[in-house]
């Protein structure tokens, strides 16, 4: 019996077992036993930080159309999914309009920190302010604030897609300042950002969050049309298609 066995059983919680080691250690049903525990518990607990991590459905990686932005930087987005920015506590930046694939690519970028074990949240902008403004208690403000600052990479999408508030840019400030050289977050964005000026109208800490976001980030621009709106296209075509089959096939009996 290998002797890491033994401490394998020990982190399994097998009390019995290890109290009766000289007993159980040669028996060849053991160690398939703690093998077979410990990959059953190593998945359930990949299964439940996948949902804690909000994550949501989403297409891989390798069914992203690299041909149909007009830009992109390919290299630069492959090389993020090294993961090398959560070692060197990078931010990760993506700009561009709607429907290019900046939420699909922060999706499967959360997903592969999860993968490599890294603690990881994916949030809409909207939603975790609007979640932090139903704390008023200090405690319960600094509890909520404190899920989105701890877990090594926090997702934020769809920055910019709603105007808010002095108290909402606050309340961004808060949890950016707050993983500030600790923990690496990732934003999506539809704006640049010399516009979010706009987004968070008269908010005197607007510079400084940019500032912060953008010390140490890797920036990717992407430009072109919505893909979505090329999906539409080609469905209704397809459709259209279909139907033209139908009507001459009709013709034809």
């Amino acid at each position: 019996m290998k002797p890491e066995m033994k401490e394998k059983a020990k982190r399994l919680g097998f009390k019995t077992i290890v109290a009766n080691w000289s007993e159980y250690e040669g028996q060849d049903w053991l160690e398939p036993l703690l093998l077979a525990e410990e990959k059953e518990r190593d998945q359930r607990s990949l299964e439940r930080r996948i949902r804690e991590a909000h994550i949501g459905q989403f297409k891989p990686m390798s069914q992203f159309d690299w041909d149909w932005p007009e830009k992109i930087d390919r290299e630069l987005v492959e090389e993020l999914f090294s993961l090398d920015f959560l070692k060197e506590v990078a931010n990760v930046v993506l700009v561009g309009t709607n429907g290019l694939g900046k939420s699909m690519i922060a999706q499967n970028l959360a997903y592969q920190s999860l993968m490599n074990g890294y603690s990881t949240r994916f949030v809409k902008a909207s939603r975790m302010l609007e979640e932090l403004t139903t704390f008023d208690g200090s405690i319960s403000r600094r509890r909520c604030l404190q899920r989105y600052c701890k877990p090594k990479l926090l997702v934020i999408d769809e920055v910019g897609y709603m105007n808010y508030d002095n108290r909402f840019a606050d309340l961004l400030y808060e949890v950016v300042s707050g993983r500030y050289q600790k923990c690496s977050t990732i934003v999506t964005t539809n704006k640049g950002f010399t516009e979010w000026g706009a987004i968070f109208p008269s908010a005197a800490c607007v510079v400084t969050l940019v500032d912060q976001l953008l010390h140490k980030a890797e920036a990717v621009v992407i430009e072109g049309k919505s893909y979505r709106h090329k999906e539409a296209l080609e469905r209704a075509a397809a459709k259209e298609a279909a139907r033209k089959n139908k009507r001459k096939s009709k013709k034809e009996q």
